[in-house]
């Protein structure tokens, strides 16, 4: 048995270019080397980037003055707040303390970022996205909570970032020091509040930069995050113009880094962006900026998310593990996509946050964080185990004959037909058109489901190699094709998950090899069970590549790794 190498999956991507540490108005983090605690502590603490957590005297305990923050309270809204941010630009906070909380009764804070576009939450009943945690709730558990309309959204100036270190996330870091004045805010000590964060995609996404550089925030609860705005919005150098549309009709009414715009624009007319676009999209990081994160942190991200799919946290994952910080990992099936499947319980996800912030925020030992690894298979059944599973053998699918695929628009993967229509389901409307499908125009590679792997889990990503020849008309659209798994016996694509594949199409013969998008799937074999790989010449995720020739496909090999260290249930 090996280690499946999740991490260098996710790394296929160049290296990033991460901005420094930018810390806001005087509160520091000391770097004296060695990691974090692995195991549970009676106290929560700060942590310093590549420091020991500490307790009374704690690293970000420098003897630092804070300076005061620049606020203004709201008029006729009773706890918001406009906060003045490092460069002049104006936050609009939202503040919800605790019923009660006093100086002589402090309480511990959660701070929790929107959704892209979004401002911040202000409703304490309404119910938040993808299954995160609500204000009310939050309160209920015994924390104040922070909401803030990111810079270029709601009611704060500036414009949308992405998340970058020196701009949304020194405005969190001044919102900390914002904080620490409040005096219902548990303190850990001068300028430093008792602090955990939690959010889904672009809340969630903060939560990596802040938690890289500011050491002051105790545990940090990711949804639908990502590693690499490369490998996420850009593998293999193709635009997902699905996702670029949706995006960006959704911030019309914000104020945009012209970045931002400009690769839309490109992406949308040519299917490939600019290397100025690439290269700011690249610095947004978080990147490997995450090895400095030393805070306990659960990563919670979904089976069937086309946006910011498993291989994003998986990286994030096994630079924690490396360096021992305490980590968790739940797969759940929804996200930024349509679950197709049996969702399994759909608690699961609140239960298992609140769990991580009392345990690591509020410092209860007795609270039970669970296992280090939660996952969920198509039929929603659990699967556990004490880290990310070890490869344990393949199956495996070869092609039965050359074939000759048509490079056309017609008969590729998507829209789905399958995508949930509920009219109360905020993204059922959007990813239906963009939902990877069983294509009809494919060259297909039956995998070989045998008795000795029935019920096994497979988890990972697919192993494809193929042999091939063809030409297409010259054109300034890129030159790819499109491999997805079909689950038979579903009808789905598994996991929603289609990869893109740069090839050259000059006449010549060439081979390719590539992992796929990683997946999980419970095996089956009987009559119209098992799986399939498609290759395919388009699908609805993806820009549209050069069409007009055609490919033939002399051979092609696929191993889909199975899953040992898990435990069902």
């Amino acid at each position: 048995m090996r280690t499946i190498d999740l991490r260098a999956l996710a790394r296929r991507a160049a290296p990033l270019v991460v901005a420094g540490s930018l810390l806001a108005t005087g509160t520091a983090c000391s770097d004296d080397g060695g990691g974090s605690a692995g195991g549970p502590t009676t106290a929560p603490t700060t942590v310093a980037p590549g420091g020991a957590r500490g307790g009374a005297g704690n690293p970000c305990d420098q003897g630092a003055t804070v300076d005061a923050v620049g606020s203004v309270p709201v008029e006729g809204t009773p706890g918001d707040v406009t906060v003045t941010s490092f460069d002049g630009t104006e936050i609009r906070a939202h503040w919800f303390p605790v019923d009660g909380a006093s100086a002589d009764q402090p309480a511990p804070t959660v701070l929790m970022g929107p959704g892209w576009s979004l401002a911040g939450d202000t409703s304490v009943e309404g119910a938040a996205l993808f299954g995160a945690l609500g204000i009310g709730p939050l309160n209920e558990a015994g924390y104040n909570v922070l909401t803030w309309d990111p810079r270029g959204f709601g009611e704060s100036t500036g414009a949308a970032a992405v998340n970058a270190p020196d701009a949304e996330g020194r405005d969190v870091q001044v919102l900390l020091d914002w904080v620490a004045e409040q005096p219902e805010a548990q303190l850990d000590g001068e300028g430093d509040p008792r602090s955990g964060m939690v959010g889904f995609s672009y809340g969630g996404g903060i939560q990596l930069t802040v938690g890289a550089q500011d050491c002051r925030v105790d545990a940090l609860v990711p949804g639908l995050a990502w590693h690499s705005l490369e490998s996420s919005l850009f593998k293999a150098d193709t635009v997902k113009t699905g996702w670029s549309k949706i995006l960006v009709d959704a911030a019309a009414g914000g104020s945009l880094d012209p970045h931002i715009l400009s690769a839309s624009t490109s992406g949308q007319a040519e299917g490939v962006i600019s290397d100025e676009d690439r290269e700011w999209f690249r610095s947004r990081g978080p990147g490997d900026a995450v090895d400095r994160i030393t805070v306990p942190t659960l990563l919670v991200q979904g089976t069937v998310d086309t946006l910011f799919t498993l291989d994003e946290a998986l990286t994030v994952h096994a630079s924690l593990v490396e360096r021992d910080v305490p980590t968790k990992m739940l797969w759940f099936c929804g996200g930024h996509g349509a679950c197709l499947t049996d969702e399994g319980d759909p608690e699961r996800v609140a239960e298992a946050s609140f769990a991580w912030l009392d345990h690591w925020v509020k410092g209860d030992a007795s609270v039970d964080v669970g296992p280090a690894v939660d996952l969920v298979d198509q039929d929603g059944t659990r699967w556990t185990g004490d880290a990310v599973p070890t490869e344990d053998g393949t199956v495996t699918g070869a092609l039965d004959a050359p074939a000759t695929l048509e490079l056309v628009a017609e008969g590729g993967s998507g829209p789905s037909a399958a995508a949930p229509t509920d009219p109360d389901d905020i993204l059922a409307g959007l990813v239906a058109g963009i939902t990877p499908a069983p294509a009809t125009n494919a060259v297909e590679v039956p995998v070989d489901v045998d008795a000795a792997a029935d019920g096994r889990l497979a988890v990972g990503a697919p192993r494809l190699r193929f042999t091939y020849a063809g030409t297409v008309p010259d054109g300034p659209r890129p030159t790819r094709l499109f491999a997805q798994l079909v689950d038979r016996a579903r009808g789905v694509v598994v996991g929603n998950q289609v990869t893109p594949i740069a090839v050259t199409l000059d006449g010549a013969r060439h081979t390719a090899e590539v992992d796929l998008e990683v997946v999980a799937q419970r095996l089956a074999v009987g009559d119209g069970a098992g799986l399939v790989l498609q290759i395919v010449a388009t699908t609805t995720a993806y820009g549209a590549p050069r069409l007009g020739g055609r490919v033939t496909i002399s051979a092609a090999g696929v191993e889909v790794p199975l899953a040992a260290g898990l435990t069902e249930g």
